[in-house]
């Protein structure tokens, strides 16, 4: 007989208080409180763009609410947009996906819950990067899996290799998830970092899980998809970031063709279809016009680093890696502090600027961390800077 797991003290699932909160949303409810009472606060803790949504998109979206087009869809997703979607591939990536393969899911999340639904058996792991995004780890503790979370640092771009599969994996091993760019740290792979991870994963019978969520957020350079090189690898991406979408909750999984099945009866049962409205409005994400609205976008997420990268170095925060995508700068504050949370409520509550500490993306010297997005204009960068000089002459380690 299976032993039931010993419930909460309130009653609840174990799993529902096995899952961290997200410790920004405090610091982001104070940060409100403190303009409601008439203070100017400056957002750098939350990781959604200050852009609102392209007028191509939105206008898509009028006309079909105008036209009716809000009933269900079929579960994995207009045909057209998953056409659209694989249009992209072969024009960006020069890589051809079958829209058969693709699944339109309710946002990234979406997208992460049917892979770990379909990957992750109870009490089996995918190895993560510590830091990392925290609902990765959530999402297994959900289907009752788990998180290897692997400590990174610099020496490695704060990304898995090959080398740390082969330290970590162990018989529980299922699979490893990475981001590229990634979240907190911004640091990108290679095709040849993909490949090579793809070998070490395929060598141990182990599935890769590419999060692709930042791509066409990368500055200097292009992302690669790990398509290029693993035509066996599950790809999570979204519509909320280079596209601009974040309220409208939409995202995409590609997976392997005899992976499409299951994942379709899932995506049946567990949200029967992603928003109608938005899908059709997602359609004009790839017209020539909204692309080139996205690249301005682009350019102005790439001056807001270049600009805020050199300027917190000169105060002494420490970031050896430079991120070449997404729109955050994790920072080493060890020369000031041990106590990140400490060190975010001073500068929230004295020079009112919010930004997030480490605790919220793992564990390795998580203490010692703060992640800043650069979401807001230049000027903004600019008064924020000031305001943290000011208050670094009045912290007291």
């Amino acid at each position: 007989m299976i032993t039931p797991p010993t419930p909460s003290a309130a009653g609840y699932s174990r799993r529902s208080q096995d899952i961290a909160p997200f410790h920004v949303m405090s610091l982001l409810a104070r940060a409100q409180a403190l303009e409601q009472a008439g203070h100017d606060v400056i957002h750098l803790e939350i990781g959604e763009p200050d852009f609102t949504t392209a007028a191509p998109i939105v206008q898509a979206g009028q006309a079909a609410l105008a036209a009716g087009h809000t009933r269900y869809t079929a579960a994995r997703g207009l045909p057209a947009l998953r056409q659209a979607i694989a249009g992209f591939y072969r024009d960006r990536y020069q890589v051809q996906v079958d829209p058969e393969r693709i699944l339109i899911t309710p946002g990234g999340s979406g997208a992460l819950l049917l892979a770990s639904s379909l990957l992750v058996d109870p009490g089996r792991h995918w190895l993560l990067a510590d830091p990392g995004y925290p609902c990765n780890r959530h999402f297994l503790r959900l289907v009752e899996g788990a998180a290897q979370l692997v400590p990174v640092g610099p020496e490695t771009a704060y990304q898995l290799t090959p080398s740390l599969v082969e330290q970590h994996w162990n018989a529980d091993s299922v699979g490893a998830l990475v981001a590229s760019p990634a979240n907190p740290t911004g640091t990108v792979l290679s095709a040849a970092d993909l490949a090579a991870l793809s070998q070490a994963l395929k060598a141990r019978g182990g599935h890769l899980v590419v999060d692709e969520i930042y791509h066409g957020l990368t500055y200097g350079m292009d992302a690669q998809s790990v398509l290029q090189v693993d035509d066996d690898a599950f790809v999570l991406n979204s519509f909320s970031k280079y596209f601009g979408m974040t309220g409208w909750r939409l995202g995409w999984l590609v997976a392997p063709p005899k992976a499409v099945p299951d994942l379709e009866k899932l995506a049946q049962n567990l949200y029967i279809s992603a928003s109608s409205i938005a899908q059709h409005a997602a359609l004009a994400c790839f017209e020539p016009e909204a692309l080139a609205i996205f690249e301005q976008r682009r350019a102005a997420f790439r001056e807001r680093r270049d600009y805020l990268l050199p300027a917190l170095r000169a105060l002494g925060f420490r970031i050896d890696v430079e991120p070449e995508g997404a729109f955050y700068l994790y920072c080493d504050v060890s020369a000031f502090t041990d106590d990140a949370q400490a060190f975010c409520a001073h500068f929230l509550e004295t020079q009112h600027v919010a930004f997030t500490p480490g605790l919220d993306f793992g564990h390795h010297r998580a203490s010692q961390h703060v992640r800043l997005a650069y979401t807001q204009q230049v000027p903004r960068l600019e008064e924020a800077v000031a305001r943290i000089r000011r208050g670094l002459e009045t912290w007291v380690r």
